[in-house]
């Protein structure tokens, strides 16, 4: 079934208002929220990027969304490249910026979207940091009896390795999620997509520790839903999972720019290594597409070309 689509008002009727974005926004994460399914810090981000374009319009005195074509389009992105943006993160604004203008000829504004003729800028392909085997069991030793919360920590760490999640899905993992008799976490992952995967046994027994001697104390008699929980007893946030790679990373030598999301690429890294299939750890990650998880065999070659040229005689 093709996409609704209202009829566009007549452009005389509308040039009559000053139709700036932020006039639509609200409407428009509702919109990827309740439509598209998309994730809530994705949606963050849209918002971000549309609202930025929205204050860009109004500072150059662009007063409706019916007067943005090609030019001044190609104005935008050029004032983004010379604020040195990557092109990563300009590439993701004219992502949103597409998304919000396709809603606005769905919903009848516009007649057309100039915006979709715009080419995204070309992207390097980064190849991601990725820790060894040995580091990353210095990192899971890490946590010990001097810390706050040592075996939370553990647990978080372990997860992470152990399935690849996101800092997100940790941090939003409940206790009916964790099935430690059958060694499997179920990840609520980008547009609420469920999926399996297996836990280690250094994760099922960090977790289990921390289910017994911690979790109970963080409680404070109260009750909650979730897995991991703060002093206080709520929830912890993606920032505090962040925070605590940030923590035991330097803690072990780590580089600054360790995060959550190295972890995640070390596991799928580890398990390409160790045999895994390219489709197999497709799912494990929740990757929608096949090319983002590609990225991982060009990691694991690069690494074979370093160990080739260090260890061959004519190297």
């Amino acid at each position: 079934m093709p996409p609704r689509r209202r009829p566009v008002k007549s452009t005389e009727a509308v040039t009559q208002h000053h139709l700036n974005p932020n006039q639509f926004v609200d409407a428009f994460l509702s919109y990827l929220e309740a439509e598209c399914g998309m994730s809530i810090n994705t949606v963050k981000a849209y918002r971000n990027d549309v609202e930025q374009f929205a204050s860009w319009m109004s500072e150059n005195r662009i007063g409706s969304v019916l007067d943005v074509d090609l030019g001044i389009m190609s104005q935008f992105l050029q004032t983004l490249h010379e604020r040195e943006l990557k092109a990563t993160t300009i590439s993701r604004r004219l992502v949103a910026l597409k998304m919000f203008f396709r809603y606005l000829v769905l919903e009848g504004i516009i007649a057309e979207s100039t915006v979709d003729l715009m080419s995204s800028p070309k992207l390097w392909q980064y190849l991601p940091t990725v820790l060894s085997p040995e580091m990353v069991d210095r990192l899971l030793d890490a946590p010990t009896w001097e810390d706050s919360f040592p075996k939370r920590d553990r647990a978080i760490l372990a997860i992470l390795y152990a399935t690849g999640c996101r800092a997100s899905e940790v941090s939003g993992m409940r206790l009916r999620d964790i099935r430690l008799e059958e060694n499997y976490c179920r990840c609520t992952g980008k547009g609420n997509k469920e999926r399996i995967v297996n836990l280690n046994p250094f994760a099922r027994k960090a977790i289990e520790e921390y289910l017994e001697k911690e979790r109970p104390k963080l409680l404070r008699n109260r009750e909650s839903e979730f897995l991991f929980l703060t002093r206080t007893g709520r929830a912890i946030t993606r920032i505090m999972v962040w925070h605590v790679v940030k923590k035991y990373a330097a803690r072990v030598g780590c580089s600054d720019k360790i995060s959550p999301h190295t972890l995640r690429h070390s596991f799928a890294t580890h398990m390409l290594a160790g045999g895994a299939e390219i489709r197999a750890l497709q799912e494990m990650l929740g990757h929608a597409s096949i090319r983002t998880t590609q990225i991982y065999t060009q990691v694991e070659h690069s690494r074979l070309k370093s160990i080739h040229s260090k260890c061959h005689p004519r190297g």
